[in-house]
């Protein structure tokens, strides 16, 4: 974690993991993604303290996620993504690695271009796509878009980060901001220079303090910032990564790995 970065959070007031859930869970909002570096990121963080608290566990404002994602063979998942369809499903088990438990979520967009995530706490560690994971998935799917998932899945690539995550005094809104992004898939890793950052702005309207304090700094989002894209294009795994291009570039990822 940059220095600066972790001296300015020390000034933000707090809250625990429960009154995060009770004033914003947020499992279906608009999300702006941006990526900024620490130098970039300092004035704005010290911005947000006025109206925003950090999320704080035992005493830790910055937690280790572990996350692997799963796709089938053509990897629908991705190019779904990167041709812009409204019906994709990304679905990726997430081990917070701190809080000691894990998540089978489901992520989805509505008709309103809505982010719509579904979790399943994970049983079984070893078989997270058991026969009732799968079902979860099915049942969320269908549920949504009226047709059945019917893909064979299988783990594609592994990513390790760190998160912090900032909560609207007012509720209803809130940011994650992630660092020391780590991909490692078939026995190589990228890694993502520790001075850049993801910033998810996560607001019913995509409209939020966060994303009004971001723009009067002339910063704007990031189109197409999908860290599961980001990943498998900058490995090299996929055919295309048009899409991916700008954000990319801005993490320095630009030249994919040679197959």
């Amino acid at each position: 974690m940059d220095p600066q970065i972790a001296q300015t959070l020390s000034s933000f007031s707090t809250l625990s993991l429960e009154d995060l859930n009770a004033k914003a869970a947020m499992l279906e909002r608009q999300d702006n993604k941006y990526i900024l570096p620490a130098a970039t990121l300092l004035p704005a963080l010290k911005d947000f303290s006025a109206h925003f608290d950090v999320l704080e566990i035992k005493g830790k404002r910055a937690f280790t996620y572990a996350t692997r994602y799963f796709d089938d063979a053509g990897l629908r998942g991705y190019y779904d993504h990167h041709q812009g369809r409204r019906k994709r499903c990304k679905v990726r088990v997430r081990n917070y690695v701190d809080a000691g438990f894990s998540y089978l979520e489901v992520k989805l967009k509505d008709k309103r271009q809505i982010t719509v995530k579904r979790r399943l706490p994970v049983e079984n560690p070893a078989n997270p796509l058991c026969d009732r994971s799968m079902a979860f998935i099915e049942q969320n799917y269908k549920a949504l878009y009226n047709e059945r998932f019917g893909k064979t899945l299988r783990p594609v690539i592994a990513m390790q980060y760190e998160r912090i995550t900032l909560v609207a005094r007012q509720g209803g809104e809130r940011m994650t901001i992630d660092t020391s992004l780590h991909f490692s898939s078939e026995g190589r890793t990228r890694t993502v220079e520790p001075a850049m950052f993801i910033i998810e702005t996560k607001s019913a309207r995509g409209n939020g303090i966060a994303d009004k304090i971001l723009r009067a700094r002339h910063l704007h989002p990031t189109k197409s910032c999908s860290k599961y894209c980001i990943g498998m294009a900058s490995m090299g795994h996929v055919s295309r990564r048009n899409r991916f291009l700008p954000a990319l570039k801005r993490l320095g990822l630009e030249a994919p790995l040679a197959a």
